[in-house]
C-alpha cells in the first residue's frame, strides 16, 4: 500500500499552544510532532494514504483546531534515511 508523508509546519496562537499540541497528538495520522523554535511553532510529520486523504486531514482537522493560525506543507518526495525511509524504497 502506498502512503505519502508530509511535513506540516504550523503557526499557533501562543496562548493555545498546549491545546493545539494535545489535539494534534490525538490525530492518528500525525506520526511525529515537535514544538520548535524558529519560523514555525510546531513541526509535524503526517502520513496519509494519498493526497486526497491528506487534503481532507489538513482542511477538516488540522486547520479547524482552535489556535492554529496557518500551515505550510511539504510533501516528502524521497526519504533517504530515518524511520520512514522504507516508504521511499521500492517494494518487491
Amino acid at each position: 500500500m502506498t502512503h505519502i508523508l508530509v511535513f506540516v509546519d504550523i503557526f499557533v496562537d501562543s496562548p493555545r499552544m498546549d491545546e493545539v499540541v494535545t489535539t494534534l497528538s490525538n490525530i492518528p495520522n500525525v506520526v511525529e510532532l515537535y514544538e520548535v523554535t524558529g519560523e514555525f511553532d510546531i513541526v509535524s510529520l503526517v502520513s496519509a494514504k494519498d493526497i486526497e486523504e491528506f487534503r481532507s486531514l489538513l482542511k477538516d482537522k488540522i486547520m479547524k483546531i482552535r489556535g492554529v493560525k496557518s500551515t505550510v506543507s511539504s510533501v516528502v518526495l524521497f526519504a533517504h534515511n530515518g524511520p520512514y525511509a522504507a516508504f521511499s524504497r521500492p517494494q518487491p
